[in-house]
């Protein structure tokens, strides 16, 4: 389930965060500026977020093997698609919607590997994301090169097909509960007694947004969202302003995501034996550091700096959002939950580079958009500083 989960993730989102290798040659092909192509992106994010509600629900209901078949469809139909785009609602429909569409594939594989895990959730968890540090390490390089050798639109082409491919064939050997194949979660067996009582108290929706733990979760994600995506998605544009070529600004935005597959494993396994709660706070820390240090940064090797602190950053989050909120709220409608919570990772998600490139256009300089990149990190540590982590323990009603 970890290794499908992981080539899913790969596949889906590290292509899709290729975008900002996308975002000169298209913006020069049809005179777009960077808050109007930004939108496309944002948009994409919205819509994720909005379905990624009913995707857990369904999920929760009928499984990942039928979810992810159509996320996957979505996805490479949506990339197809963008290797015919000559006007700017074209953009919009296309990797705004569809391609927002089957990006709602983050809830529903962790949701399935949350069911798989007990003992190790959290570093199973940071294994998959770790493909997104994987597609994000291999295929901005590798769109760079396809773009330079062919050009924008075969290079959509090619990795919508590949997409399209790999994610149907991949969800049909997903499974959604250990039972289906006659298997108990992994250290099930081996369960403290106050472990199984967490397992076995489990909140519905209503219950769990009437908690202040579930708000409280909810702004840490959007913090998250904003600074993740604000800076990714204008990293490549940034490089480049300052006379860094195209190359280099591809190997620093892939450098985001070599280091975010060791903030996945590594700090993975520090949420398991710490705490998500105090892994969140680390994280958010690395945002707020690499926030500042990328006011400085000017040359290669100080952004080469950026994006390893940066991925660490990325890859620690990423891995504890799941696993926390199985710990706050239980499993019996993780997916349900997790894609409310995860409305709001994607609400930063769309707000974050579309002010940036706002900020851009309006002062043709991102100073501000760093500065403002800073203060959010800032605020979700404030908030994770006052999750409490002892609901799922105390509550005894569903």
């Amino acid at each position: 389930m970890v290794a499908v989960a992981f080539i899913i993730m790969t596949a889906t989102i590290g292509t899709y965060y290729s975008f900002g290798i996308f975002f000169k040659p298209m913006s020069a092909d049809f005179g777009w500026n960077r808050a109007l192509t930004s939108g496309a992106f944002s948009l994409s994010w919205l819509v994720t977020g909005f379905l990624t509600i009913a995707i857990g629900w369904l999920n929760d209901r009928f499984g990942p093997r039928l979810v992810m078949t159509l996320c996957g469809l979505l996805a490479g139909i949506g990339f197809l698609l963008m290797s015919q785009v000559n006007t700017i609602w074209q953009l919009y429909a296309f990797y705004g919607v569809l391609i927002g569409a089957g990006l709602s594939v983050f809830v529903p594989l962790l949701s399935t590997v949350a069911r798989w895990f007990v003992k190790r959730r959290t570093l199973m968890s940071g294994i998959v994301v770790c493909g997104i540090g994987v597609g994000s390490l291999a295929i901005p390089p590798l769109a760079n090169w396809l773009i330079q050798t062919y050009d924008w639109r075969m290079s959509f082409l090619i990795l919508g097909a590949a997409i399209l491919i790999i994610n149907l064939v991949a969800a049909q050997f997903l499974r959604h509960e250990p039972a289906q194949l006659g298997q108990k979660a992994f250290g099930e067996n081996e369960m403290k007694r106050d472990e199984m009582r967490r397992e076995t108290f489990s909140f519905s929706l209503k219950k769990a947004a009437s908690t202040r733990q579930f708000w409280t979760v909810f702004a840490m994600f959007l913090c998250f969202g904003f600074c993740l995506n604000a800076l990714l998605i204008h990293m490549a544009p940034y490089a480049t302003d300052l006379g860094i070529s195209a190359d280099t600004a591809a190997t620093i935005v892939a450098t985001t995501g070599g280091s975010s597959i060791i903030g996945r494993i590594v700090l993975g396994t520090v949420g398991d034996r710490v705490g998500n709660k105090k892994a969140y706070l680390m994280g958010l820390s690395l945002f707020l550091v690499s926030s500042l240090l990328l006011l400085l940064a000017k040359e290669a090797w100080a952004l080469y700096l950026f994006a390893a602190l940066f991925g660490l950053a990325w890859g620690d989050l990423a891995a504890q959002q799941s696993p926390l909120v199985a710990m706050l709220f239980g499993l019996s409608s993780h997916g349900l939950i997790f894609g409310v919570l995860d409305l709001g990772f994607t609400s930063g998600s769309a707000i974050g580079p579309l002010v940036a490139g706002y900020i851009f256009d309006v002062s043709h300089g991102y100073q501000t958009a760093f500065l403002l990149s800073a203060a959010i990190s800032i605020i979700g540590l404030i908030a994770t500083a006052f999750l409490t982590t002892t609901q799922s323990l105390d509550n005894k009603h569903y």
